[in-house]
């Protein structure tokens, strides 16, 4: 089992590289970036367990990064990082959904005790996976194809993969579409059409060849949204 990974965004280099240095001798992965713009890039794009984010960055702010964080990844656990002083800003961090916060100058005892806190009482990360087992064959996600008991292969789009990917690491729950559109997509789903992952859906049935009246891997729950079915050996 993999680490905790930590994205850290602070823009002040000897900081940063104190706070990344003590991540990595405690034993977590640590991904970085040094200003705001990079920083929101890596925030939602980018897969890790915690953002630890300082508020005042160039380009991009800590708050406006925050707020991206909370419409696309509602569920993130994000630590923010202030100076001595800004309560205003801890407490409008705290509003905007932030988890916790840590006051510099903060030793490194400090800042790796509220890190294990915060992912102490967050919810885990769903396991990644390589591969997955589908109606008679298995898709794999690495060379993104499907291969059938009988010898066929059918290509994955890289949408398709990511989308068959999300759902197959949440087996068994019912995911929405805009859920999809902000962890698949990347995209906020305010006001977008979900039609894509509606034709995405269907492509992939095609080529599970789970299509019919009555598909047995890619689920519908009417209401709700789309579902990876539970296998026998998962329950």
């Amino acid at each position: 089992m993999s680490p905790p990974c930590i994205l850290t965004i602070e823009d002040d280099a000897a900081i940063r590289r104190g706070i990344v240095d003590a991540l990595r001798f405690a034993g977590y992965d640590v991904i970085e970036a040094g200003d705001g713009t990079r920083g929101a890039e890596m925030a939602i794009k980018r897969s890790y367990d915690l953002l630890l984010l300082d508020l005042v960055l160039p380009g991009k702010s800590g708050l406006e990064i925050l707020d991206e964080v909370r419409t696309y990844r509602p569920t993130q656990p994000v630590i923010i990082l202030t100076a001595r002083g800004d309560e205003n800003d801890r407490v409008e961090g705290l509003k905007r959904g932030a988890d916790d916060y840590v006051v510099k100058p903060f030793s490194v005892k400090e800042i790796l005790a509220r890190v294990e806190a915060v992912l102490r009482r967050s919810p885990a990360r769903p396991r990644d996976i390589d591969s997955v087992s589908v109606v008679d064959g298995v898709a794999d996600f690495a060379r993104r194809e499907v291969r059938f008991d009988d010898g066929d292969r059918v290509e994955l789009s890289e949408k398709e993969a990511e989308l068959l990917r999300y759902l197959a690491i949440n087996p068994g729950r019912a995911i929405d579409r805009d859920e999809l559109l902000a962890h698949v997509w990347r995209i906020s789903p305010r006001g977008v059409s979900t039609r894509t992952i509606d034709m995405h859906i269907v492509r992939l049935r095609e080529k599970l060849r789970d299509s019919g009246s009555d598909p047995q891997t890619l689920l519908t729950v009417h209401g709700k949204g789309y579902m990876f079915a539970e296998s026998e050996t998962d329950k």
